[in-house]
Formats: structure tokens, sequence, C-alpha cells
């Protein structure tokens, strides 16, 4: 697929995917290690960081979901966002396929940084940095697996489900046998893939059911041609359900019985609950990232107060 097609079907995937290498490209220009950057630059491109992401610098929850470290980050993240987008974003649609790669890389980024927080009041963590797209993919492979499970079609073809659990168990076994990799980050995207994709795919199967009812409905009724008294060429057309009303002067021995289709067009409109209800999840799911973050915020101000 060239990227005109791909800025086609799926326009928000190839923008995040250039944006990915655009960023990347710049890094390497202004003197960034291509593959092996260090802690201070990619600080310096907006990694997510505890004592930056959880205190000043909230922003950096998104801008790290576009930073990549290292040339082999970087592809392996852009081929995984270009297998997943071009089915997703027709499926889900644009604007809310980058509400779902967005609340996932925040959702993975918060998962981070809270299982850091508390390895760090424990005294068995120190803070780190992560970034990439990882989170923000493995939300969009999470909700298509509900998509594969509520079978919703893509032009007409349908997920499969063995294949999308095969390659996010890949994903996950991959995060846990390689060090270094944000496993936290992977999982909360995950969990908010999963959180936002149900109440699509429940909407969605909701909609179908109502346009399904909706459709027209083809009935056969039939009808007499008389001929009155066989002396006029103009034709009486009588119902079935009342040709017992005729009277007795209508010679019925002419009767030519004419199917006609009857459509019942009563159309009905899914409710606007359905349409609003995954709007209202991600409003719910930001609502409550926004709790999160404020909750690690205030206990990480509290710490710092006290020294």
């Amino acid at each position: 697929m060239t990227i005109q097609q791909l800025l086609k079907k799926a326009p928000v995937t190839t923008l995040l995917i250039i944006s990915f290498v655009a960023l990347f490209i710049l890094q390497v220009l202004t003197g960034v290690d291509a593959n092996n950057p260090s802690t201070e630059s990619l600080l310096m491109w907006g990694a997510n960081a505890l004592p930056f992401t959880m205190s000043d610098d909230p922003w950096r929850l998104v801008s790290s979901a576009f930073l990549h470290i290292g040339l082999m980050h970087l592809l392996f993240n852009g081929f995984a966002m270009y297998f997943f987008g071009q089915v997703a974003e027709p499926m889900f649609g644009s604007v809310k396929f980058l509400a779902l790669f967005l609340l996932a890389a925040i959702g993975g980024n918060l998962l981070n940084n809270h299982v850091t927080w508390m390895g760090i009041l424990d005294g068995t963590g120190q803070p780190g940095i992560s970034a990439g797209a990882s989170g923000g993919i493995m939300g969009i492979g999470a909700a298509l697996l509900i998509a594969a499970i509520f079978k919703i079609s893509v032009n007409g073809m349908v997920l499969n489900l063995k294949s999308l659990i095969f390659i996010m168990g890949i994903n996950l076994i991959y995060g846990f046998a390689v060090p270094g990799i944000d496993n936290a980050g992977h999982i909360g995207g995950a969990i908010t893939g999963l959180l936002i994709a149900l109440p699509f795919a429940i909407a969605y199967r909701q909609r179908m059911s109502v346009i399904r009812e909706s459709r027209p409905h083809y009935q056969t009724a039939y009808s007499y041609s008389i001929n009155h008294n066989q002396e006029s060429d103009n034709n009486i057309h009588i119902d079935r359900n009342i040709d017992h009303n005729i009277g007795s002067d209508t010679n019925m021995s002419n009767t030519v019985p004419q199917a006609r289709t009857v459509i019942d067009t009563a159309a009905k409109k899914p409710a606007m609950i359905w349409q609003l209800l995954p709007w209202l999840a991600m409003l719910l799911i930001a609502i409550a990232f926004f709790w999160w973050w404020q909750d690690i915020h205030q206990q990480l101000l509290q710490i710092l107060d006290s020294i």
C-alpha cells in the first residue's frame, strides 16, 4: 500500500507515522544518537519521567508517545501502527481512533508512573524514563480484540480473533522477557483500549439491531381485476380483504388475481445514547486519568514539602 493509499484509507494513522519519523529525524539532526540516545536528550524531547511528568510537566504523558528510543524502536512501533491503524481507523472513525490512541498512551504512562511511585514509596524502586507509542498501539490492538469478539466487520470482513490474541500475547511476553521494556505502559494502554472499545462495541451492536428492525418489510397483497358485466374495459381493483363485499351484480367469473407489493417503510433511528456512549466512556476515562494524575501529584508535593 502506497502512502497516498494509506492517507486516503487511514489519514490519522498516516499522520501519526509521519510524526514519529519527523520527530526522530529532528532529534538526529540536532545531534541525538540515532541508536542510543542519552537520558538528557530524551528528557529534552519530552520523554515520560515521574519527577517531571507528575509534577510540572503533565504534557509528557502525550509527548512521550511520539518519541522513540533508537531507530529499531521507531521501526517496530511504526510497523505496528501501520498494521493496526489501517484496520482500526476505518472501523472506529478517524476522530475516535485518534482519541483512542492518545488516551491509551496516557493510560500506559500513568500506570507506569503509578507502579514507579509505589516502588519508590516501598523503597524497592527508583524513577526511570520511558518513551514510545507502544502504550497507544497496545490500546488499539486491544480495541481490535474487542471488535473481533463482537464480530464487528470492516468492509465486510470480520477480524480473526485467534490472530489478534496471538499478536497481543507475543507483545506482552516479549515485554516481560526483554529487560528495559515498559510492561506497565503496555498493560495500561491495553486496559484503556479495552475500556474504550467495549462501550463502542455495545453501541455498535445496538445500532445494528435497530437498523435490522427498521429495514423495509415486503408483503404481497392480491387484487382482482373485475370486468363488470363484461361491458366495460375499465378494471375495478378490489383488495382481497374486502372482496366479500362485492355485490351480486358483479361478474366474478372473470376475476384475475394480480399480485402487488406493499412495502412497510417505517424506519427507526438508533437512540441518541448509543451514538454518544463511546464519547461518554472516553470522557469518563479522561476525567479518571486527570484524577489519577492529580492524586500522585499531590502525594509527590507533600513528600517534597516534608523534605
